[in-house]
């Protein structure tokens, strides 16, 4: 198999620099006294203005109002307080990295590609279903953290364009044909034995290896941040620059030689499916924090897979524990009620789409063991067609009654998860390349000095 590279091509971006001059201390104090000097500290005082100009990117600038912007939605997906000194250690990275998406933008623009607003909804609607947020809400909520939608729009149209852009790159290498299946499988049967790790990785680029304090400052800062309990898929969706951010810096499952040595070292010693966080390993382009979710060897992997019925009562408004409503407490005696008297999958489908089907009856096939442990403490030990307990959260209640349960060797690929992953890998690959050449084509205009730049 061949060896994953997991770094982005780098390049050097070219600030205007004003030259200094050399003085005695009696000459810089003396122009510390004139007006204009004073005039400039005070100034040096005053808070930078919103609209300040930090980079223009092939004539396209980056304001200060956008770094803010992105700051503040890091914040508020991860749960996390911006302070004043996180923004600080934040601002560098979030540079660098809206000035990638600022060129992807342009790409994308330049080979007509639309991104309609039905994706951009779906995609929002989404995010809602994740977050347990009721349809429609997330504009208020974002409103409430002072971050307007458009931040989150223009960073998902980015993301769905820039795919768009990576297939029309691919061309008939998009295809995955069974050929390449069946390479892989044998490679697999030959490999049977080996131990594989599903990962996750956030990577920070360094543009300059020889002055790379300032990034390495930065993935100390997310470590910290990923230790006091922010979400790693989150943490890596919004500031990894590899590929696989975009799934939440999944790698997915990988064997050491498909790894850098340096990753080798760290996720043999490292505890799995615990959400430990690795310190910063230096890597070829850059730094990576990683993740091990689980470690298995090839070929055994004995687990379960569950197929359950959600029911979803819907709160009117969210729950106060301190002032519970008359709506509420008829909800909750309902919920009581129903895991008492139902005892079949049909009748919890029929009572979903009685409350209005808020969350989907069947949410597909799950890997028992891969759940979070909140949801493997509920179905583990629960009995076929006998509802759950009530479950609350604060806009409704949930519960949950198993239908199906067979064991599973997930060592066993299927075709189709074989073909994602070699799909993965090309796409990973052009992403890298196609990044490389946008900033080798680019002019770029640093107002603002970065370490190392």
């Amino acid at each position: 198999m061949r060896l994953r590279s997991l770094t982005l091509a780098c390049c050097t971006l070219t600030a205007l620099a004003v030259p200094a001059t050399l003085s005695t201390p009696r000459a810089a104090l003396a122009r510390a006294s004139t007006p204009a000097a004073h005039s400039q500290a005070t100034a040096q005082t005053q808070p930078e203005p919103d609209d300040m100009i930090l980079a223009v990117v092939n004539g396209i600038p980056l304001t200060k109002r956008d770094v803010d912007n992105r700051g503040r939605l890091f914040a508020l997906s991860t749960g996390l307080p911006l302070t004043p000194d996180l923004m600080e250690r934040l601002r560098p990275q979030i540079i660098r990295q809206m000035i990638d998406e600022r060129l992807r933008t342009q790409e994308i623009l330049s080979r007509h590609i639309n991104v309609p607003p039905d994706q951009l909804a779906e995609a929002i609607v989404n995010i809602e279903r994740r977050n347990g947020m009721p349809e429609g809400t997330l504009r208020s909520h974002l409103a409430q953290d002072g971050v307007s939608l458009t931040t989150l729009i223009d960073q998902l149209r980015v993301q769905i364009g820039w795919i768009q852009v990576l297939r029309q790159e691919l061309g008939a290498r998009s295809r995955i044909s069974p050929q390449d299946i069946a390479q892989r499988q044998a490679a697999l049967k030959r490999e049977a034995g080996r131990t594989e790790y599903e990962i996750s990785e956030i990577f920070v680029k360094v543009d300059d290896p020889r002055h790379a304090e300032e990034e390495l400052a930065f993935t100390n800062t997310i470590i910290q941040e990923l230790r006091k309990g922010a979400p790693f898929a989150i943490v890596a969706a919004q500031f990894s620059q590899s590929q696989t951010a975009l799934d939440g810096g999944s790698m997915g499952w990988v064997q050491e030689d498909e790894l850098d040595p340096a990753v080798v070292s760290i996720v043999r010693q490292m505890p799995t499916g615990v959400g430990a966080v690795s310190n910063p390993i230096t890597v070829p382009g850059g730094f990576l924090i990683v993740t091990s979710n689980a470690k298995r060897v090839i070929g055994t992997e004995m687990g379960h897979v569950i197929t359950i019925r959600q029911l979803f009562l819907p709160f009117d408004s969210m729950l106060d524990p301190e002032h519970v409503t008359q709506q509420q407490q008829a909800t909750l005696n309902r919920a009581v009620q129903i895991e008492q008297t139902v005892h079949s999958c049909d009748e919890m489908t029929a009572l979903n789409k009685q409350a209005g089907e808020k969350r989907p009856s069947d949410p597909g096939e799950l890997a028992l063991e891969r759940l979070n442990e909140q949801m493997q403490s509920v179905l583990t030990n629960l009995p076929i067609g006998k509802a759950s307990r009530p479950m609350i959260s604060r806009d409704g209640i949930v519960l949950l009654m198993v239908c199906t349960k067979k064991e599973k060797n997930f060592a066993n690929r299927s075709p189709s998860e074989i073909a994602d992953q070699l799909m993965n890998e090309r796409v990973e690959q052009t992403a890298r390349q196609l990044d490389s050449d946008l900033h080798r084509r680019a002019m770029i205009d640093l107002r603002i000095k970065l370490k190392g730049v």
